[in-house]
């Protein structure tokens, strides 16, 4: 099968006083349509800084030093394949129109990503009609009422605005703007963090939902083994800007191959052999239930 996106050799450097500090050092994997790939780390490993580069948001004193990272663009209006586009090599204005319609990214900390002082409706309308969709009144409505439904938020969470939403409601608008134009991928940085258990769960449960819905692929970025264990089909485990060990999450969590996934694997809060084989039951096709409306 064709991958949807194909990295290799990315890296991305950052100036310094001392001299060019690599962040991403060679970095190269593929996605495949549909699939969910889990990229999973310590802080500072490098994960965030390739969702960044991916969407092309590097900024100085930072810069893409080498790599690609080819994206299939799907069947275009005349029904021919769309080919591919170079991440990396696109310019500006190529971006713009690729970002959400193509590639969408949902932050970590929804509070930071949301205007403060627009409506949800607003903010959900401007990123829509960047991209050239107009409606009339009536059918914002209708759109915006559809997106938050399959977030399980109700419609009238669009008149809010953000300080008045839980964190939780907050990301699943991030969300809903995140799948508003169907894009073929998702990066998802660290989507649950500052949340409490229960919150992120639902969250995944939305975003597991709405990836099925869409029929996208999703690049979960995080530090939370048990996450990626309930939620990712292939897992790649980042240290100092290198991809160290990739496969099949049964096989990460069952027969650690690199010394550091095994210290990661230690990191979970328990190392007794019960807790260990209930946590990889939960790693099943679809192991997490959908979320019930809010």
């Amino acid at each position: 099968m064709k991958p949807l996106l194909e990295v290799r050799g990315l890296e991305v450097e950052f100036a310094t006083h001392r001299g060019p500090f690599r962040a991403v050092d060679g970095v190269s994997f593929e996605v495949q349509p549909g699939e969910r790939l889990g990229l999973i780390g310590e802080s500072g490993s490098g994960k965030s800084t390739i969702a960044l580069a991916l969407m092309r948001l590097i900024r100085r004193p930072g810069r893409i030093a080498a790599g690609s990272a080819l994206l299939a663009l799907g069947q275009a209006q005349d029904g021919q394949d769309g080919g591919t586009v170079d991440l990396l090599a696109a310019t500006e204005e190529q971006m713009r129109s690729l970002r959400l319609a193509k590639i969408a990214l949902v932050t970590q900390g929804a509070m930071n990503s949301l205007n403060p002082v627009m409506r949800i409706r607003h903010q959900m309308i401007d990123a829509m009609a960047a991209h050239g969709l107009h409606h009339d009144q009536v059918g914002w409505q209708a759109r915006l009422a559809e997106l938050l439904g399959a977030v399980n938020l109700k419609p009238d969470v669009a008149d809010l605005f953000p300080h008045q939403l839980s964190g939780g409601m907050k990301q699943r608008v991030c969300i809903a703007i995140a799948i508003s134009l169907r894009p073929r991928l998702i990066i998802a940085d660290e989507p649950t963090s500052a949340l409490d258990v229960v919150v992120q769960r639902r969250v995944m449960q939305t975003l597991r939902k709405v990836q099925r819905q869409i029929g996208a692929a999703v690049i979960l970025i995080g530090h939370d083994m048990g996450l990626m264990a309930q939620f990712a089909q292939r897992v790649a485990v980042m240290k100092s800007g290198r991809i160290v060990e990739m496969g099949d999450v049964r096989q990460i969590f069952a027969q650690p191959s690199h010394p550091y996934t095994r210290l990661l694997m230690h990191s979970l809060p328990s190392l007794d052999p019960e807790d260990r084989a209930r946590l990889l039951n939960e790693v099943g096709p679809e192991p997490l239930a959908v979320a019930e409306p809010v």
